[in-house]
């Protein structure tokens, strides 16, 4: 298995489906938030990315839970071994891709839950000694850019439509404001609490946070905890991106 991860908009679904592509992949996603049905916009899912070439990239574990519901690593364990298993089965290669750094670090440190079977525990273990990490970096000025630009085409694209849509659904609005970011800041500008233009400054403010917290959590795993991630540039040409993943792959 290979696992891509990295912050917030550095590319990182574009880059593991065309990974995929090349090595006749399918991908399971590593995103707290995407296994919820009809969190779409808001969570980034952009499942037009898992078409290459017209050619459309299984993916694993994004809508499978309903919006409410309590979904946590040790759900993520237990469904990607699932996953993992069948793509294996079926003789294609996993690529784990996702930028929540519990989920990631859960299989790469192989975390024994105590929720979990031996035998579960066990697999992961296995799973874990022969998982490639590659990490997409990308210069924050950059980053920093592509997130203004990306909420901006989300807001464009409905994303308060969709928040309206799973509120009139039944999902509290304190449900939602839990979930965070663009959930907790278009709720509170749907429930009169922002406005729009206090909505977007401060959710803009709250995307770049997290960046750079996600990137604060990959160093930790890999200056602190001992978890070997090896950076690709995220501006690089997707076919060089390519080659180096598989060359850091032949090595490992």
């Amino acid at each position: 298995m290979i696992t891509i991860l990295g912050p917030t908009a550095c590319g990182k679904t574009t880059f593991a489906a065309h990974l995929a592509a090349r090595l006749d992949g399918e991908i399971i996603s590593a995103d707290s938030r995407q296994v919820y049905r009809g969190m779409d916009i808001g969570t980034g899912k952009d499942l037009a990315d898992y078409v290459v070439e017209g050619k459309q990239i299984p993916y694993h574990l994004i809508d499978i839970a309903e919006p409410g519901e309590r979904y946590s690593v040790f759900h993520f364990q237990r469904d990607f071994l699932r996953a993992y298993d069948d793509i294996v089965r079926r003789h294609r290669f996993p690529i784990l891709c996702g930028g929540t750094g519990l989920y990631i670090e859960s299989i790469a440190r192989c975390y024994q839950l105590e929720s979990a079977t031996l035998e579960e525990n066990e697999h992961i273990a296995d799973i874990s000694r022969q998982n490639t990490i590659v990490g997409l970096k990308i210069d924050r000025e950059l980053r920093r850019q592509r997130i203004s630009q990306r909420l901006q085409q989300r807001l464009d694209e409905g994303m308060l439509d969709e928040i309206r849509c799973l509120l009139n659904a039944g999902v509290s609005s304190e449900r939602l404001i839990r979930y965070g970011l663009e959930y907790k800041y278009l709720t509170l500008h749907v429930i009169g609490e922002l406005s729009y233009e206090e909505m977007f400054r401060q959710l803009e403010i709250a995307i770049h946070q997290f960046a750079k917290r996600q990137m604060t959590y990959f160093r930790g795993m890999e200056e602190r905890r001992g978890v070997k991630i090896h950076w690709i540039e995220a501006t690089l040409p997707m076919d060089e991106k390519i080659a180096q993943a598989i060359n850091i792959m032949n090595k490992e």
